[in-house]
């Protein structure tokens, strides 16, 4: 059925392209694919170590292959049409080998899945207003920012897919000045459009669908763009609500606000900035929620200097929630459950936030972080990151499992970590990236440094 239905789809929009081909005669068609692999080996990373094999704390050593095929169709300058179709699927040596059925087969064919699929408008009606409808990436020219809040619609995938099922309106107010209106629906699980070769297994899947979010989202963003000579000035405001659907996701729907702002400011070799934000909503039954978070980073390159170094000192901070009170203080990441400033410790907060997120990973909060960042330029081809990174919590936990977490302490722990990377072709890159974390007082006494390391080679035509 799946099958006929994908077909039947493929050839209306191929008809409808020659059918429109005669009114747009100066239509163009591009397309392309990108080829991903990946193996990443995780050694105490998601419960350090504390919590038995038989649940999701085992050591992982897997392969990740994400192949995509993409096409474009631009009617003219101003109206187009934009598919993406991917599929990861991945192959465990072992230890564990999650979502494996009983004959413990390593192989998760996971699914063909719609990543992309939108209409993209310029100057509708012939004023400085751009539409884009459908399902979309803010990622690259449509990020907010640094992705602060806004970067990841699906974060159950991992970076399989980073879709938000949205409506976008830009209005382009002058060239140094824009708006941003965003409408998103991100359901648990792809409710949308099909997809084949479901899984049909395994605690990430649901109703032989990836699990993609903790709950049922909806959000609504006004996010202004200024850039007034050397200052880059953001504003914006966020309302999102999270709707729980199963037991995988414990607390009642929730509506939260988030007002905030980022500023940029560069000045020949210094790059200042930051970003803050405040939260204020409530749960069904009456429970506040309330959370601050945001950062502050100074960066400073040596352009003229051989390797061109570069520096930056960062501070973060998000919110906790105080146990001791009847609201609940603790930040909201919103759209960010993804890597950000490291790999790692998004996988650690799984047993911490699962009643916030559900099994998802990245769910930032409780956080202090204090960030040094390296970086060497040894080619315009090949450079190298490190950092040291110190981390804190905002506030202690209560009642999580003592196996893993102490329930008093708030330093979580030191983390060093290395990323080189490597072009080697128009068409061909690659990286190492290695991750080691020492935890803290934060965690029970019995927890156990982790590392995370994953190779990757990526082409791309």
């Amino acid at each position: 059925m799946i099958k006929k239905f994908l077909v039947t789809v493929f050839l209306v929009l191929v008809g409808s392209i020659i059918v429109i081909s005669d009114a747009y005669p100066e239509m163009t068609f591009d397309y392309g694919a990108t080829i991903r692999l990946r193996q990443e080996i995780w050694d105490n990373v998601v419960s350090l170590d504390t919590i038995g094999l038989s649940t999701s704390g085992a050591d992982r050593n897997f392969f990740r292959l994400r192949t995509s095929l993409w096409g474009k169709v631009d009617f003219n300058k101003d109206l187009g049409v934009y598919l993406k179709l991917t599929n990861e699927a991945k192959y465990y040596i072992g230890p564990n080998k999650p979502n494996a059925p009983s004959n413990y087969e390593r192989l998760d064919e996971d699914e063909l899945v719609v990543d992309n699929l939108y209409l993209n408008a310029k100057n509708v009606f012939g004023i400085p207003v751009d539409l884009k409808v459908g399902r979309q990436n803010f990622l690259g020219p449509d990020m907010f920012g640094e992705g602060f809040l806004l970067v990841d619609g699906t974060p159950g995938d991992g970076s399989r897919t980073f879709y938000f099922n949205a409506a976008k309106a830009k209005w382009r107010i002058t060239e140094n000045h824009s708006i941003d209106f965003v409408y998103i629906s991100n359901p648990k699980t792809d409710t949308f459009l099909p997809s084949m070769y479901p899984a049909h297994y395994g605690s990430l899947y649901v109703d032989h669908k990836k699990l993609l979010n903790g709950s049922n989202e909806q959000g609504f963003v006004v996010y202004s763009r200024n850039k007034i000579d050397k200052l880059t000035l953001e504003p914006y405001y966020i309302y999102k609500t999270e709707k729980p659907v199963g037991p995988l996701f414990a607390n009642p729907k929730l509506k939260l606000n988030t007002v905030g702002a980022r500023a940029l400011y560069t000045i020949d070799a210094w790059k200042l900035g930051g970003e803050f934000a405040h939260q204020f909503g409530e749960y069904d039954g009456g429970t506040d929620r309330r959370g601050d978070g945001g950062y502050i980073f100074a960066n400073y390159s040596f352009k003229d200097v051989t390797l061109k170094p570069s520096f930056e000192l960062r501070y973060v901070y998000l919110s906790g929630n105080d146990p001791n009170t009847s609201k609940h203080e603790g930040w909201d990441p919103l759209f960010s459950r993804a890597p950000y400033w490291n790999e790692l410790i998004i996988y650690t907060f799984i047993n911490e936030t699962i009643k916030d997120s559900g099994p998802i990973p990245g769910y930032w909060t409780n956080l202090h972080l204090l960030m040094v960042k390296f970086k060497v330029v040894f080619s315009p081809n090949t450079n190298l990151t490190a950092t040291y990174q110190h981390l804190w919590a905002d506030q202690s936990t209560s009642g999580l499992n003592p196996a893993m977490f102490s329930n008093s302490g708030k330093d979580r722990g030191h983390l060093p970590t290395a990323f080189l990377y490597h072009k080697f072709s128009k068409n061909i890159d690659g990286f190492l990236q290695f991750e080691y974390f020492i935890p803290g007082n934060f965690y029970a006494d019995d927890a156990k440094n982790a590392i995370f390391f994953r190779w990757q080679l990526q082409f791309k035509v």
